[in-house]
């Protein structure tokens, strides 16, 4: 049934434009109605405007053809979009985070057969029901915090038969989930321990096997690799993208998340989506992705738990850069999808204002999944995907008042769930 909310105190994040990203000076820009409606039909916004003006519709008139909600004062935000995820996973790594207190590093865990290792070793003894029923907790325990659409990527396989079975569950709860999902193939998320020495061959296994299979199945929309200190080579990331662009896989980019890895300059070489993380990231790499059509994507969750220094997103705003911030839900380094925490770190942390914090969360990030034409922002014809808040004084209280769920009710694709 088409859905009518009215007594909307502001609809934010209004999109007459229908911008792809917003970059720079643009990220401050949000555009806001107050005291407002939107009506929802087949699943996608149809009108919006001043409550004043809802009496002159006369298609609204028959109030028997939709169903009628009343915000009672709250807010309505496109839901967020949350494009870095490792939400399929086999098990929690709790023990590994109390190594970390007690100072134990990111890579020396992962040397031990830890980390990605560690999840890699669980996941292939569990059943595709097991993780499909795990996901999809994972996947409405995000969407009440007001996440309407998130990529998740594979990378807990690290063998061909194990990678195929994350990739079918992530196909698997698409159909499942009415969130909109987006599925990225990573198998070169770690080298796996039989190849410890061998790194090249395992590189030639993702090549000559799990890419071929992952594009002949239709198991993934995008291609991934972790190019940094200790995990894959430039030389490594520039095989694997070319191989996946040839089998139609457009590339992301985990990068420089441990040092300079260069992980950056080749994302933009092969005109990646986004390249994500970021920590070290200077004047050579915003010099690179300035021109480009690269989404520069930070993870606070990741850096905020492992305890990393920060990625330089004032630096790369004020040099006229797009930033999208993600969650990077995943087991070892950001256990939560909470995208209105990541919203207050983005402020916090990172001294984004929250109009640019919004920007980041919504639109970019809609845009590194390649979904800124149907996602991100309020515009007539986008999906239907919001969620009206609890009564707030201001936009800045959204990012202001965290650890609080702020979201009263969550509608994606023109429903209530």
């Amino acid at each position: 049934m088409n859905i009518l909310i009215k007594n909307i105190k502001t609809l934010v994040q209004i999109d007459n434009s229908l911008r792809s990203k917003a970059s720079g000076k643009e990220m401050s820009e949000l555009e806001t109605i107050d005291d407002a409606f939107i009506y929802l039909s087949d699943g996608k916004i149809d009108k919006f405007g001043k409550m004043i003006d809802l009496s002159q519709l006369p298609e609204l008139q028959n109030q028997n053809s939709y169903q009628t909600i009343d915000a009672a004062g709250g807010m309505v935000f496109p839901a967020f979009c949350d494009s870095h995820t490792h939400l399929v996973y086999p098990a929690s790594r709790e023990i590994e985070y109390i190594d970390k207190i007690k100072g134990v590093s990111y890579e020396e865990i992962a040397r031990r057969g830890g980390g990605i290792l560690n999840s890699a070793r669980k996941l292939q003894e569990m059943s595709e029901e097991e993780l499909t029923i795990d996901a999809l907790g994972r996947l409405q325990e995000i969407a009440r915090y007001g996440t309407g659409a998130v990529e998740i990527k594979s990378g807990y396989g690290l063998t061909t038969e194990s990678e195929l079975k994350m990739l079918r569950v992530i196909r698997r709860v698409k159909e499942l989930s009415p969130l909109t999902i987006i599925s990225t193939f990573l198998g070169a998320h770690a080298v796996p321990l039989d190849y410890k020495g061998r790194q090249e061959e395992y590189v030639d296994l993702i090549i000559n096997e799990m890419i071929p299979v992952v594009a002949s199945e239709g198991l993934a929309d995008y291609i991934d690799v972790f190019c940094d200190r200790g995990f894959f080579t430039v030389e490594d990331t520039d095989r694997i993208l070319n191989a996946g662009m040839k089998y139609g896989l457009p590339p992301k980019i985990h990068a420089n998340e441990l040092d300079y890895s260069g992980g950056i300059q080749v994302g933009v070489k092969y005109g990646a989506l986004s390249v994500d993380h970021l920590e070290f990231t200077g004047e050579a790499e915003i010099e690179a992705l300035l021109g480009s059509d690269t989404m520069p994507t930070i993870l606070p969750g990741a850096a905020f738990f492992l305890n990393m220094q920060l990625a330089p997103a004032r630096r790369m705003i004020d040099a006229g850069l797009p930033v999208a911030m993600a969650s990077d839900f995943n087991p070892g380094s950001s256990p939560s999808g909470n995208m209105q925490l990541i919203l207050s770190m983005a402020c916090i942390l990172y001294r984004l204002t929250p109009e640019e914090a919004i920007n980041a969360t919504t639109l970019n990030t809609a845009y590194a999944m390649g979904l800124s034409h149907e996602l991100g922002t309020i515009a007539i014809g986008k999906k239907a995907n919001l969620f009206i808040t609890r009564p707030m004084p201001s936009v800045a209280y959204m990012p202001y008042y965290f650890g609080v769920n702020k979201v009263e009710k969550v509608i994606l694709n023109g429903k209530v769930v």
